[in-house]
């Protein structure tokens, strides 16, 4: 039997997509343990009419509401084997449980999963999609490559084998944001293996505003460095760049005073490549203008993330 885990919160519009995909995906012999942070729509209700249904379907609560304490709690109730973890924001194939039960199988690794495929249902959420999938937008990330197949830093969601949580143990309670990348650098840096397989296939909706978008990669670059921090081996200069973009922002006014129109230099490569990326893609100019505008949304809500995470380590309870 496997055990399929997802945290939620106020997933009304999409949780019913997900109970269907579960209930109707092979194999027949599985379990699924919802751990909802205190919904205040209709997402519990939508749950409980399933459950009366299913007594695969199990309801529990958070009331701790983050993330990494809904995985915990969750890991600790499965009694299946591997534990795989769905988000409410994707979209699943049907054989995504059996090409991860094959994918364990074939490659014997402890930690499995997909890359990030985003897609998106406005112009805008399709405009991120394309940024978040090119290496100018988040770096030689395999995470994000959806032809790489092989051994990674991290996967998509995941599913582990239970005994990786016996040897390396759970997720940080104190990571808000970046538990999966945390949780994944640490096992890998105690000998355990993790295999990317294109084939196990899933849809992610971005966020649909410049806002959430902003907020979304600010929070992944403000716990990073403490990511880093618990496991330095998996620094990377991906991890950097964007921080040194937003320094060298902050510096253009005086690096202009003294070193002339030279300063401006690297921003006009930086919109020359943010032009190149943004208009070799998309599927209409509106589209393209955008992605435009997304790839410095991205580098500086993340840039900014990172520095701020670098004076003040978020998390402290």
């Amino acid at each position: 039997m496997i055990t399929v885990i997802c945290p939620v919160y106020n997933e009304e519009n999409y949780i019913e997509m997900l109970l269907h995909f579960f209930v109707h995906a092979a194999p027949a012999e599985k379990e699924l343990i919802i751990v909802d942070g205190g919904s205040t729509d209709h997402t519990r209700k939508i749950i409980e009419k399933w459950q009366k249904e299913h007594s695969n379907i199990i309801l529990l609560d958070n009331p701790d509401k983050y993330v990494p304490y809904a995985l915990n709690k969750a890991i600790a109730a499965a009694a299946g084997d591997p534990i795989i973890r769905l988000d409410a924001h994707t979209v699943y194939a049907d054989n995504y449980f059996e090409k991860i039960i094959e994918t364990f199988r074939d490659t014997e690794a402890d930690i499995v999963g997909g890359p990030m495929r985003a897609f998106g249902k406005t112009p805008l959420q399709s405009a991120i999609a394309t940024a978040t999938s090119t290496s100018f937008g988040v770096g030689d990330s395999s995470f994000h490559d959806p032809s790489y197949k092989g051994y990674v830093d991290s996967v998509y969601l995941g599913a582990w084998r239970r005994k990786v949580f016996e040897d390396v143990g759970m997720f940080h309670t104190r990571m808000k944001r970046n538990q999966d990348d945390e949780f994944h650098y640490r096992a890998k840096s105690k000998g355990k293996t993790i295999y990317l397989n294109p084939e196990i296939k899933s849809l992610y909706y971005p966020r649909d505003s410049f806002k959430k978008l902003f907020s979304q990669y600010f929070q992944y670059g403000l716990f990073k460095p403490l990511v880093l921090k618990k496991v330095k081996s998996e620094i990377k200069l991906r991890h950097l760049i964007p921080a040194i973009f937003v320094c060298y922002l902050l510096a253009v006014p005086l690096l202009y005073f003294y070193i002339s129109f030279l300063a401006l230099l690297p921003l006009l490569l930086y919109c020359l490549s943010d032009a190149f990326f943004s208009f070799r893609s998309g599927k209409t100019i509106l589209e393209k203008l955008l992605a435009f505008i997304v790839y410095p949304v991205l580098h500086i809500a993340y840039g900014s993330g990172f520095l701020m995470g670098l004076i003040r380590a978020p998390g402290r309870s």
